[in-house]
Formats: structure tokens, sequence, C-alpha cells
């Protein structure tokens, strides 16, 4: 019986197997509103007895060859990909995924876990000059247990770029999917970690609420928490880790900028726009939330991209819809509410500005000032907004208003001038003639500011450090003598 049986999860949690919790909740497709299952809500009381037997198996894992760990996270890329027609599918359905993001999210998952069993070959130290007779040398050993807190909106590679590099370096995971996403961001990987053969107990999968994750923050044997969602919420979970001395890896908010000089190609550029405010309903942490424009070109701008918001139809992705859903009534009216309170305060409803249902249209705001909302916050919906400016110091004090520092793209037709000018806007992430929304398995990833904690996903490097500990080690022949 695989995972693609409703059977072998409906109602369910995973935890050394799959088992009954003693509460489940709906899994619903928001395009519709209809339920599509059940998802096993876990307790406090769960996370406790997850962590207990995931520090038991760990101690195993962690002597486990390299080269079997690979092994299993490489057959775990290919389950991913034999099976990405089935993990697009719950994208769509339970994360009101397109089909391109969808097709895009899974093959992404399964470069993950492929990446990740090239960092469990690494070098795992270093040796070290010493001013004595010895050898000294540092290792990297597993923390032990991590926990992973994951969002809804990219589910799947926002599970996979922490799941797959953690048990790559010998460590236990417990996984908190959001609630929304239970399945594609938690379930799944359950049900191919299984099938591909890693040893009960290691992973554990407990989807619920506020009380888990504070259970999982708390727990005393998870050393590491890895968070992606809101920065309100990542506050809470990086103040609550430092007091137990915990590592906290946040990757949080963003209000990325995309800067379109005076000297692009404009139609080109309107596109990249399009695509960077409307991918996924503006729903990615990357999502291109300003549009810092020339005065030069800046009308024309303007006139591309509402033409091109308005020819982006919403609704089922399963129907072929580019833009589908947005994730539930709460985050809709969020939206609906900065869009209206920046019309009031001055911005010109350029394209959009309605919804059905939780199907919100591609809207493009004009001439919005940085005392708008839909400036200074972070939508995360299908909102354009659009400033315009004459200077470059005028951008450079439009672009770094904001306390977030992920993403910018800057688009130009002289790629180093765009180059020099990003030195000046402080943030994690910068695509030249490109918008703000990318990822690849091997590249550095995080923010700074209210962004996060700086890079730690994504590469060999930033995944040894955010999962391991350092430890330093002397040999020598003999003992070493003292005058005492």
């Amino acid at each position: 019986m695989t995972f693609f049986e409703l059977s072998t999860w409906d109602g369910k949690l995973f935890s050394e197997g799959w088992r009954a919790a003693t509460e489940s909740a709906p899994v619903r497709e928001p395009a519709t509103g209809a339920e599509i299952g059940r998802y096993g809500v876990a307790s406090a009381a769960d996370v406790a007895t997850a962590a207990a037997s995931a520090a038991k198996a760990q101690r195993e894992w962690e002597r486990v060859p390299a080269d079997e760990k690979s092994r299993i996270l490489r057959l775990a890329g290919d389950l991913f990909t034999e099976r990405a027609s089935v993990m697009q599918d719950w994208l769509m359905r339970e994360a009101g995924s397109g089909e391109g993001k969808a097709e895009y999210e899974s093959g992404l998952v399964a470069s993950e876990f492929y990446f990740a069993a090239a960092t469990a070959q690494m070098p795992y130290g270093q040796i070290l000059r010493s001013g004595k007779p010895r050898l000294s040398m540092a290792r990297r050993t597993p923390v032990g247990t991590v926990g992973v807190i994951s969002p809804f909106n990219f589910p799947g590679i926002l599970t996979a770029r922490s799941v797959a590099p953690a048990l790559a370096l010998g460590n236990a995971v417990l996984l908190k999917p959001d609630p929304r996403t239970s399945v594609s961001g938690g379930l799944v990987f359950a049900a191919i970690l299984e099938e591909a053969g890693l040893p009960d107990g290691l992973f554990h999968v407990l989807p619920g609420g506020a009380e888990v994750g504070s259970a999982l923050v708390e727990e005393p044997t998870v050393r590491v928490i890895s968070f992606t969602g809101s920065t309100q919420a990542g506050r809470i979970v990086g103040e609550r880790a430092g007091r137990l001395l915990k590592r906290a890896h946040l990757e949080l908010g963003g209000n990325n900028a995309i800067v379109v000089l005076d000297d692009v190609e404009v139609e080109a550029a309107a596109s990249a726009g399009a695509w960077g405010s409307f991918l996924h309903q503006g729903q990615i942490c990357m999502t291109t939330g300003r549009h810092l424009v020339h005065e030069r070109v800046y009308d024309e701008y303007v006139e591309l991209l509402a033409a091109k918001a308005k020819g982006i139809p919403t609704g089922n992705p399963l129907d072929g819809a580019p833009l589908g859903p947005i994730i539930d009534g709460n985050q809709l009216s969020k939206i609906d509410g900065i869009v209206q309170d920046s019309i009031s305060a001055g911005a010109v409803l350029a394209a959009g500005g309605t919804h059905r249902d939780l199907f919100y249209d591609a809207t493009v705001l004009a001439d919005v000032a940085p005392d708008h909302r839909a400036f200074a916050e972070e939508i995360f919906g299908p909102v354009a907004p659009v400033t315009k400016f004459s200077t470059i110091d005028e951008l450079i004090d439009l672009a770094t208003a904001t306390e977030y520092g992920l993403s910018l793209g800057i688009l130009s037709s002289n790629a180093y001038r765009a180059l020099e000018l990003s030195e000046r806007i402080p943030s994690g992430i910068v695509h030249i003639n490109d918008q703000t929304v990318d990822d690849e398995a091997v590249a550095p990833f995080g923010g700074v500011g209210a962004s996060g904690t700086g890079a730690r996903f994504g590469g060999h490097e930033a995944n040894i450090e955010a999962f391991t500990e350092t430890q330093w080690v002397t040999v020598q022949a003999d003992i070493a003598k003292y005058p005492f």
C-alpha cells in the first residue's frame, strides 16, 4: 500500500509509521472549498513521543556510512521524479498552485534530494595548523534532532530544503507542516522517504497549529529549528529558541523591489514584472512587491503591466487557470484591505482590485507612494504596486525604505551599471535583468534585516553550517607532560 492510496494517510500522522491521531482535520481544496481528505492532528504529547523516538534513531543513523545515506536520498529523489504528476496534482489542489508553478516546485523538490545525496559525501572537517607536535582538526558532527516548521505557499520545496540536508548530515527530523498543506508539505515526504528505505523513527510528520509549533521549539532534544514563515511569527520562534540557547534558522518575509531603469526594453521589463508579482497569486516570500520605475518609461510600463494583468484569468488550476485561489479567506481579506486602503490614500487602480470567492484578480496599482500600505507592507497577493522615481538617489531612498532585504531585481540594458547599483541596496539575493523570484538547490538562499537570519539554505557550505556542530579534536602520540 502506498501513500497515493487515501487509506494510507487519511486521518493519520507519521511517527514510527502511519498511525491514527486522536483528532483529525479536513484537507481543503481552496479552489472549490471541498474536503479532499483528512490529516491527523498532532498534539504536544505527540511531539515529545516523536522526539524520544527520533533521538534513539539518530544515534544509529549517525553511524550509517555516507554512501548509504546518499543511496537513500538519491532514491527519494528518483521517487519524487517518478511521482511528479501526483505531487503536482496535490500542489494544485491543496496549495492552489498553477500548473507551471506545480511542475517547477515538484522538480525542485527532487533536486533538493539529489543535492543532499551529494552533501552527505562532502568533506566534513579541516586539518588545522598547531603550535604543538600533534594532529589538530575541526570536524562537523550532527546536531542531533532538527525541528522543521514549513509554510503553505511553496510547501514542497520549503520542506525539502531543510529535511533533505538535515538527514544527509546525520540528523533526525521532526517536521510540522502548515495545517493548510499538510499533505504536499508533509505527509507525501513521509511516504516517499519510507519507500526509499529511511530507517524507522528518524523522520516524523506532525501536522498541527501553534501548540505543536511551540512544543517543537521547546522540546529539549531539538537543537536546531528551521523555520520558514512570516516575520511576525519568526520573531517569536527566534526569541524562544534564543532563550533555550538553540539555533534558529529563520527565512521570513520580504517586500522585494524590481528596479526598472530608463534604458530598458519596456515590453520585456513589464513581462518580468508581471511574472514576479503574479506567479502563484503573489504568495511567495520573493514576490515582486514594489515596482520602482524611472519616470522616462513609467507610463508605458504601467500601461503594459496593466494589460498583462487584465489578460491573466483566475480559476481552478485543475482547469488550466494560471492564477489560482488565495489560500484562505483571512489572507484574501488582508490583500483586499491593503489594496482598498492604498486606493483611498491616492494610489490609482490600473487593473484588477476585484475578487470572487478566493480568486483575486491580478492587480496593478499606479502612483503608489511610500506612505501607502501597498508600498510599506508585504501583501502576499497578486498585486503590483508601481512607484515612479527620477534620480538614482531617489531610487536608493525608495528601494531601502523597508525593513526587509530578501530579493532584488534590477532591469537595465547595461548589466554592469545595474550590478554597481545593487551594491547600494542591501539584499540577500540580487538578480540583474530578471525578476525577484528564483531558487536553485545549489544557490545560497536567505535575506537580511527582517527577512531572516541570512543565507543558510542551498549549497553544501550553507547546509553543513546549518545542520552540524563544529568540534575541535587534537591527537598526539604520547600523553602531554605538565609541571604538576
